[in-house]
C-alpha cells in the first residue's frame, strides 16, 4: 500500500487531478494493445487525469472553438509532462514504466491510439463509461483529459465505478454527428464501441472539424460539454480548489 499511496502522491503533486490504478489482467486477451505485446511486461496501468477548463468548455455550442482545440493541445501537453515525471520517478524505484501519449491516433479509421485510456480509467476507477464512451467521473464529469502509464511496480489496484447516466440523453441530443445511440452497457462496459456510437459518424464529422482553420485535430466536445456530470462550480470540491490555488490554471 506504501507505493500506491507514494504514487498517488508524487502524481498530485506534479498536477494530476485523479489518479486511479488498473489491473491489467483483464486487458490480457483480445485486440486491446497496438503493438499486440506493449503490455507484456507490465502488470498494472496508471491512469492521470487533468481536467478541462469549464469556460472553454461552457462555449462550445455544436461544434468546437479555437479556444478549445489550444486548450486541448496544452492538456495533452500537460498530461504528457507528468507521465514522463511518473516514468522517472518509477525507474528511480527500480521498476519498469513506460508512458503512453495522452493523443496519439495510430489508425485514424477506426479511431484507434496504442490503446484505450478510457479502458483504462474506467477499470481504474477514475469514472464510469458514459453512453458517448466518455469517461464520466464523479468530480468533474467528462471534462477531463487522459493518459496512461504501464509498470511492474506492485500496486493496489482501485475498482470500477458504478454508472449513474440513466435516463438522461443529453450528449445523445447534442451530438452534432447523430453518433450517440442513446444505450447503456449491459455490463459494466460495452462489449464494443460500435455498441455505444456509430463510429463512421462521428469519424465523419471530427475529421470535418479538424480541417476547420485553427482545429487541426480530430475533436468535437460538444458531448463532453453538454453532460451534467461536471458542469458548473458545483462540481469543484474543496479539495480541487485548494488545488487550484496551489497549480494555477492548466
Amino acid at each position: 500500500m506504501s507505493l500506491t499511496t507514494d504514487l498517488k502522491d508524487f502524481s498530485q503533486k506534479n498536477g494530476a487531478d485523479l489518479i486511479g490504478i488498473a489491473d491489467l489482467i483483464s486487458f490480457r486477451s483480445g485486440n486491446f494493445s497496438h503493438p499486440a505485446d506493449l503490455l507484456d511486461p507490465y502488470d498494472y496501468a496508471i491512469s492521470i487525469a487533468l481536467r478541462l477548463d469549464d469556460e472553454i468548455m461552457d462555449a462550445i455550442t455544436d461544434h468546437p472553438t479555437t479556444e478549445y482545440a489550444g486548450h486541448y493541445r496544452k492538456m495533452n501537453k500537460a498530461l504528457d509532462d507528468i507521465t514522463t515525471k511518473i516514468v522517472r520517478w518509477t525507474s528511480r524505484l527500480g521498476f519498469r514504466a513506460t508512458a503512453i501519449p495522452a493523443s496519439f491516433i495510430e489508425d485514424e479509421k477506426n479511431l484507434l491510439g496504442n490503446l484505450s485510456h478510457k479502458a483504462i480509467a474506467r477499470m481504474a476507477g477514475i469514472g464510469w463509461q458514459g453512453k458517448s464512451l466518455l469517461i464520466v467521473s464523479p468530480e468533474f464529469g467528462p471534462r477531463i483529459r487522459l493518459a496512461t502509464v504501464l509498470t511492474d511496480m506492485p500496486l493496489v489496484p482501485d475498482k470500477p465505478l458504478k454508472n449513474r447516466c440513466g435516463k438522461c440523453t443529453a450528449c445523445t441530443k447534442a451530438c452534432p454527428a447523430s453518433a450517440i445511440r442513446n444505450i447503456l452497457p449491459k455490463e459494466s462496459h460495452f462489449a464494443a464501441r460500435e455498441e455505444a456510437i456509430r463510429l463512421d459518424k462521428c469519424r465523419e464529422k471530427t475529421t470535418e472539424f479538424k480541417a476547420v482553420p485553427g482545429i487541426g485535430a480530430m475533436i468535437c466536445g460538444v458531448c463532453v460539454k453538454s453532460c451534467p456530470h461536471g458542469k458548473g462550480k458545483d462540481s469543484v470540491t474543496e479539495k480541487g480548489i485548494e488545488k487550484a490555488k496551489l497549480f494555477g490554471p492548466h
